[in-house]
């Protein structure tokens, strides 16, 4: 695979504010360490692991920010956004239905899914984006 297009921290952050606009939340970082951490993950997986998928990789974000909390609100959230624009960049798309997706990170952070679970998942839902 070549190299994929990453999640860039500042586009993070900013999605991230805007859903504390629309849906409520402290705004702010808890831990900078956690997130650049997070970000991290997946280009340390691709390094080390250069077969894994596209769905695997953005497990990694998902799972990285929602078990590492580095906001102080909507990690949750934010975890999913980094899954679905990581998908995008790279030319694919969710198409898990909405709720699915809630069930799926409530689980993700209640740690009732592995990182492992949440790739099988993503792979399952998801698809080449529409032009």
């Amino acid at each position: 695979m070549k190299t994929p297009k990453w999640v860039d921290r500042r586009a993070l952050v900013l999605l991230q504010g805007e859903t504390l606009a629309e849906h409520g939340g402290l705004p702010g970082l808890r831990d900078d360490g956690a997130l650049d951490a997070s970000l991290a993950r997946p280009r340390h997986l691709h390094a080390y692991e250069p077969e894994s998928d596209l769905p695997r990789l953005a497990a990694a974000y998902g799972f990285g920010i929602v078990r590492n909390r580095p906001f102080n609100d909507g990690n949750k959230r934010a975890g999913f956004l980094a899954i679905g624009l990581f998908l995008a960049r790279n030319g694919r798309e969710l198409t898990a239905e909405p709720m699915e997706a809630i069930a799926v990170i409530l689980r993700l952070a209640e740690g009732k899914m592995t990182e492992l679970e949440l790739a099988s998942w993503i792979r399952d839902n998801s698809a080449r984006a529409q032009d």
